[in-house]
């Protein structure tokens, strides 16, 4: 799951991303359980959808980018509401990644994320189930804190997977 090719194209593709404001913010944000912030569950669906896209030569650029999107509603729960914010979160993350040049695939998939939830919102595209089962999957870890037994928390955090990053890359040439 972590291998290196895997780990380095992931990170080549949410890179540009991963440095945005916006999306450091989500760093600041709880998601589903203790110790995962909403950076860390959105770079865990993000990877997911990364690997069965790109094994199954789907769209993996757009399931990482959207999956690393898909939650960057920054509103608080609590002022809007638990089932008001279920529902209308996908459209304020879509509003706010719209920002980075979404292309349709990626708006569809962070549109159509909650589905069921959003009953009308059914997802359009393969890459858009794969998004949306990869959140499921990966809230289901987190809930059941299941991330613990596979130790994926420290390699998918976002600190841990910069970390790990950095330590494949090759080293920097000293020749002039």
């Amino acid at each position: 799951m972590f291998r290196e090719e895997n780990l380095l194209a992931f990170h080549e593709m949410i890179a540009p991303l991963i440095a945005e404001p916006d999306v450091q913010s989500m760093q600041h944000c709880r998601q589903h359980a203790e110790g995962i912030s909403r950076l860390d569950h959105c770079l865990y669906v993000a990877y997911l959808s990364f690997l069965f896209c790109r094994r199954c030569k789907l769209d993996a650029r757009s399931a990482a980018r959207a999956g690393l999107m898909h939650d960057m509603d920054l509103r608080d729960e609590a002022s809007v509401g638990r089932l008001r914010h279920l529902v209308s979160h996908p459209v304020m993350a879509a509003e706010a990644a719209d920002r980075h040049g979404l292309n349709r695939l990626e708006r569809d998939i962070i549109l159509k994320h909650m589905w069921p939830v959003t009953l009308r919102l059914m997802p359009r595209y393969r890459e858009s189930f794969v998004v949306n089962m990869a959140d499921k999957v990966c809230a289901l870890f987190e809930v059941t804190r299941l991330y613990r037994l596979f130790r994926v928390s420290r390699s998918m955090s976002y600190l841990g997977l910069l970390s790990r990053i950095e330590r494949l890359r090759p080293a920097p040439s000293l020749a002039a």
